[in-house]
């Protein structure tokens, strides 16, 4: 059965009881009930393989990073990896090292899902292909994300990391990861896109020495700045 609606998976994975807890408690019960849903392999309604038509291969395990609406960083990446589906951890492998060093931030602030969130355009590791992870399935971002993006009503800063959400959040913004990220200025102070952090682009890295040069340090005055006050 296809995927429907996001709300015609509350309607049959939710209780009375969680409805009026997000009635009186607003948009933080909204979010845990949709992270129920993702997370409980009952609500049939909301798998992936009902809504991509075919079940992933290495299962079913969603790893969003998000409850309270207090975050004021939004870190939109593309889909969990390999590593990162066995840890059951977002950004737990050498990547999330990287950005974390980008960032200027220690592991205990990144993951505070108090102050950032984490939304990539795939919650479960698609799986391998030829040349590496295959791409965050196309389906699965229409059927929830803005639901959830549209409680995150803190967020001072979005990461936008890598081609497909950047492709999602920075349409116009260039044809290639380099076109969009030469573009950060255009998108300051709220937004800022970046190269993937894993180190398969160390090369990209090698290439555009302008990148740690010129956005990395801004980048970590708006990081700073984002969680002064959070």
């Amino acid at each position: 059965m296809p995927f429907r609606s996001l709300e015609r998976g509350w309607r049959r994975g939710a209780t009375r009881s969680s409805y009026r807890g997000r009635d009186q408690a607003g948009a933080t019960d909204v979010i845990l009930d949709i992270k129920r849903l993702l997370l409980s392999p009952r609500n049939t309604s909301i798998l992936p393989e009902n809504i991509v038509g075919q079940s992933l291969s290495v299962g079913f395990r969603p790893l969003p990073q998000t409850t309270p609406t207090s975050a004021r960083i939004l870190i939109v990446g593309q889909a969990p990896g390999r590593k990162v589906h066995e840890s059951g951890i977002p950004f737990q492998d050498a990547s999330g090292e990287r950005l974390r060093s980008w960032l200027g931030i220690t592991s205990e602030l990144f993951y505070d899902e108090r102050r950032v969130a984490i939304l990539p355009m795939g919650f479960c590791f698609p799986g391998t292909g030829v040349s590496g992870d295959l791409p965050p399935r196309p389906e699965c971002a229409p059927a929830w994300r803005n639901e959830l993006l549209k409680h995150l009503k803190s967020i001072q800063l979005t990461l936008v990391i890598g081609q497909f959400a950047q492709d999602y959040h920075l349409p116009n913004a260039g044809s290639s990861v380099t076109e969009v990220v030469q573009s950060w200025r255009m998108h300051l102070p709220s937004v800022i896109p970046l190269p993937h952090p894993s180190p398969r682009n160390n090369r990209w890295l090698a290439q555009n020495p302008w990148f740690e040069a010129e956005l990395l340090p801004v980048l970590r005055k708006r990081v700073a700045l984002s969680l002064s006050d959070a």
